[in-house]
């Protein structure tokens, strides 16, 4: 067994450099074919992060909405449930926290950013919990309704914004800036890094100790692995059909409400592209474990941030860090990859 164990480690460590190895080799590439200096263009992509405080700071902010994303997709893997809805939930999380400062911010001095955030967790949770429930009752598949349901809401979120919340006194698409006091506090100027990089190491640890140290965790992963096998041993199965999309939702909405209190200031349209299949991409390479989902984040987050600043110096587009991420996405959900490192063969016998 324990020899086993030892080898499901290697094989998920090769497999995992592999693959990064791999996006890193296509990026190159992309940007030898593409690009009119590319030398420029990749000391840009592999340095720009760490040549000033404001590029690094950036780009360690950009990875707190990939930790809480992906903290809430690996929760419904964890339950073999499958979260398709985080681009929604965060958005509607994000528009929350707007309009409960219009209710709330007035009177409730120091807990009126923790109201802000908590309401738009439970906000990010009710979203997700509709399709949890749907599953319990009906066995409808949660895929399918997690992605309708969100697909919806951004279209809805996207009128509120554009329409009657709009912020009358500016050409950009979106609210009013949230009242004073309603905004975490930059720890890293002059660049965006602000207090929900902690919020986001904590709950990474608080979800780790749930999953693994916790009865209900236990439960939870079991259901994941044979959901049969958990009835058969006297689980409520059908609870977790429920409570694992309940901590998703919850967990997205929190990233959209910590990047509107902590990045933006307001809710701008379409701030969360990008944010929910990213997070799935990012708990797939951490294999759904909890803490691995902070070094993950910080790989994706490091793609995007390197391509914006060598778009800002040379002459590569956005898009090169998109293939990159397509790559990984391609390739850490190959079974074959892991299975030749563990089985030394490419499929289990």
């Amino acid at each position: 067994m324990r020899e086993l164990k030892r080898r499901e480690v290697t094989a998920n460590f090769l497999s995992l450099a592999l693959t990064l190895g791999a996006a890193f080799f296509f990026l190159a590439l992309l940007i030898f074919l593409l690009s009119g200096e590319p030398r420029r263009a990749l000391q840009y992509l592999f340095i720009g992060p760490f040549s000033n405080p404001y590029y690094f700071g950036n780009w360690i902010n950009a990875s707190v909405p990939l930790i809480l994303t992906g903290l809430g997709a690996a929760v419904a893997f964890q339950a073999s449930l499958f979260n398709l809805g985080g681009e929604g939930q965060v958005y509607v999380g994000g528009l929350s926290v707007y309009l409960l400062s219009l209710v709330i911010a007035p009177g409730a001095g120091v807990f009126a950013l923790p109201l802000l955030i908590g309401g738009a967790a439970l906000a990010g949770a009710a979203v997700a919990g509709l399709s949890g429930f749907f599953k319990m009752r009906w066995r409808t598949d949660e895929l399918i309704s997690s992605f309708l349901i969100s697909s919806a809401l951004i279209l809805i979120v996207d009128q509120l914004i554009t329409g009657p919340f709009k912020d009358p006194h500016t050409n950009l698409m979106a609210t009013p800036v949230l009242p004073r006091g309603l905004s975490l506090g930059r720890i890293f100027p002059p660049s965006s890094l602000n207090g929900s990089l902690f919020i986001a190491l904590a709950l990474a640890v608080l979800l780790f100790f749930y999953l693994y140290r916790t009865h209900q965790g236990y439960e939870t992963r079991l259901c994941g692995v044979n959901r049969e096998f958990a009835r058969y041993g006297g689980i409520p199965v059908n609870r977790y059909f429920l409570l694992p999309l309940l901590y998703s939702g919850a967990l997205h909405g929190l990233a959209g409400a910590l990047a509107v209190t902590g990045t933006y200031g307001k809710v701008l349209k379409g701030f969360s592209a990008g944010m929910g299949w990213n997070g799935i991409a990012v708990a797939l390479i951490a294999r759904n474990h909890p803490l691995w989902v902070i070094p993950a984040a910080l790989f994706f987050a490091f793609l995007e941030s390197g391509a914006k600043i060598a778009m800002i110096h040379t002459d590569i587009t956005l898009e090169v860090s998109t293939v990159a991420q397509a790559v990984v996405f391609f390739l850490i959900t190959s079974r074959w990859i892991r299975e030749y490192f563990l089985y030394g063969t490419g499929r289990q016998t």
